[in-house]
């Protein structure tokens, strides 16, 4: 089901002072930039690798406002690792399966997440703790 892991989201005060941070400490190279007033944040998406199935990434995530998801996760755990997110080829049939075996989901229908995918979150509490996403990496046009 797993194809990779997609991205690993960060929670931070500040988008510019960590983009600066990881452009310089770890050479990564930004690659996206948008604003998802659904989710309540501004993110930068910064390129790790590519692999099999698609590239794997970091997301830099500051909230647009304290009561957002992020807002209030930097208010209670501050800046950090806020959730991992894996590749999947299909996150409606993904959904569907992983629903299945018990465990629940945050949303009832795949969204719009970065760069154009279709994402769902799995319920923190029935996956060990940890806030955990499914991604459907955008189709690339044929060439």
């Amino acid at each position: 089901m797993f194809m990779r892991i997609d991205h690993i989201g960060i929670a931070c005060h500040d988008l510019e002072e960590k983009i600066a941070l990881f452009e310089q400490t770890f050479e990564l190279t930004v690659v996206a930039r948008e604003t998802n007033e659904e989710q309540g944040v501004k993110e930068a998406m910064l390129h790790i690798a590519d692999g099999e199935g698609g590239g794997s990434y970091i997301q830099l995530l500051e909230p647009l406002s304290a009561d957002s998801p992020v807002g209030k996760f930097l208010a209670k755990r501050g800046e950090g690792v806020h959730h991992v997110a894996f590749g999947v080829p299909d996150v409606a049939e993904a959904m569907q399966q992983i629903g299945g075996k018990g465990v629940r989901l945050l949303d009832e229908r795949p969204r719009h997440g970065s760069m154009g995918s279709s994402i769902a979150f799995l319920h923190p509490k029935d996956v060990g703790g940890m806030l955990t996403e499914l991604v459907q990496a955008a189709r690339q046009p044929r060439t």
